[in-house]
């Protein structure tokens, strides 16, 4: 396995485990049988860091739509380096921080960490396209 692919498959792994915190926010606001209902309007609200959790994990797969396709692009042509192998690394860390700000409420710092996983996936473009 590509460095690449090892850094893809963690950030997967990441962004199959964020449901977990605000899901148990849901079983402990509404009971086992209505979590597993189908969603109602009169259901009661989730927690407000429950909220940015689940706005931060639909982020996170907004942002898997861009990056895994480079990161498998990179590998299928064979183009991985030390920078795409930093940029995986980046992209990974920088996407857990910003979950965890995000679901804390920390704004400035959710916003450089968005922008850190955009540089990595910038750098893996930038690969692709011969530019570095």
């Amino acid at each position: 396995m590509t460095t690449e692919l090892f850094w893809l498959t963690l950030v997967l792994s990441a962004v199959a485990l964020m449901p977990f915190p605000y899901v148990l926010d849901r079983l402990i606001s509404r009971g086992l049988l209505q979590t597993m209902a189908n969603p109602t309007p009169n259901d009661p609200p989730l927690a407000p860091w429950a909220q940015r959790a689940q706005r931060a994990h639909v982020n996170a797969i907004e942002n898997l739509v861009v990056f895994a396709p480079a990161v498998l692009v990179v590998h299928l042509v064979e183009i991985g380096n030390h920078t795409t192998a930093f940029a995986c690394q980046l992209y990974f860390f920088s996407r857990l921080v910003h979950y965890v700000v995000y679901t804390a409420g920390i704004p400035i710092v959710r916003t450089l960490a968005f922008f850190a996983g955009w540089v990595g996936i910038a750098l893996l473009i930038a690969r692709l396209l011969g530019a570095i």
